[in-house]
């Protein structure tokens, strides 16, 4: 049995969002060391704090400074804490009901074990050492059995209040093909590109998926197809990919290999940008060592004739 192909692979991108007024004083005041609310119209206190409110959908701008210390409503042990957690230690996930408010806030719970973490105890916000007006900058709760923090109303005014924030997401996991592209990239590795037929529409799918997703039928016969193809459409990139070393503007094109039923993704060179087009037909350029081709190049032939690839656009 040959062996089980796998690779890691890493999802990553920046979000950006601007904050409007009640987010903006919620973490302007996380950095001034302060837990604000928000008060709804029938009284009750929101933390986190939320611009509408959740019952009614009324706008609400009504907030209020709660205490720092609060209470566990329900928690769950994390004893294996993972990259970018609060913690690098076991730690439980913990929602707090900080004192004044009526919702609770789920952070986490530095304990010595979960022996020691029931509902019911009482815990304080454990502030990081540097703040800059984010979640984190409540470096985790801690056990707490002093006296209540004071309730103030508050305005929400700062100077130099946070505005946005960047949000990183982050996805790692391994991905490990099934027969049919396991057979596909072990081809590839041989410069030549296989697809599978469906036995009821006949389609052939490049790269396979195994099954046909317009028939709901399994494929299992191979179909060598290409090497050469036809750009069917295309788009010229204009940004620079973080960590790609190629020269902006390039071309992404959908093509469709000779004796395919649906077009691949391929990049585009050995001509102008300008000067791609649909029907521009094309063969693949290998580097060595490589086991996917690293760009098409045109073959000199004559575009291929738009009816012939219209239904793969």
């Amino acid at each position: 049995m040959p062996d089980v192909l796998k690779a890691p692979l890493v999802v990553e991108f920046p979000f950006t969002r601007s904050l409007g007024p009640v987010q903006s004083a919620f973490l302007t005041g996380l950095r001034e060391r302060l837990v604000l609310g928000v008060r709804t119209g029938d009284g009750r206190v929101l933390v986190p704090p939320v611009e509408y409110d959740p019952v009614t959908a009324e706008e609400i701008r009504d907030l209020v400074h709660v205490g720092v210390t609060g209470t566990v409503t329900t928690w769950a042990w994390n004893p294996e804490p993972r990259r970018g957690q609060p913690l690098t230690t076991p730690f439980a996930w913990a929602l707090v009901r900080l004192d004044g408010a009526d919702t609770a806030l789920l952070h986490a719970l530095d304990a010595p074990g979960p022996d020691a973490v029931h509902t019911g105890m009482r815990v304080r916000i454990r502030w990081a050492e540097e703040r800059s007006g984010a979640i984190t900058d409540i470096a985790c709760f801690e056990p707490y059995d002093g006296d209540d923090t004071e309730v103030t109303v508050h305005a929400g005014e700062f100077e130099e209040p946070v505005t946005g924030i960047v949000a990183h997401a982050r996805l790692d996991y391994t991905y490990s093909p099934g027969r049919a592209q396991s057979a596909y990239i072990n081809a590839l590795s041989g410069r030549r590109t296989f697809g599978e037929r469906c036995p009821s529409c006949r389609k052939v799918y490049v790269p396979p998926r195994g099954a046909c997703p317009t028939c709901g039928v399994a494929t299992s016969e191979q179909v060598e197809v290409g090497p050469r193809g036809t750009v069917t459409t295309f788009c010229i990139v204009n940004i620079k990919a973080k960590n790609l070393d190629i020269e902006v503007p390039y071309v992404y094109a959908h093509i469709a290999l000779d004796g395919a039923g649906l077009p691949l993704h391929g990049r585009i060179g050995g001509i102008p940008y300008d000067q791609v087009r649909m029907g521009l037909r094309v063969e693949p350029v290998w580097t060595e060592g490589a086991r996917y081709p690293d760009h098409y190049r045109p073959t000199g032939e004559p575009d291929a004739d738009y009816e012939t690839y219209k239904e793969l656009i």
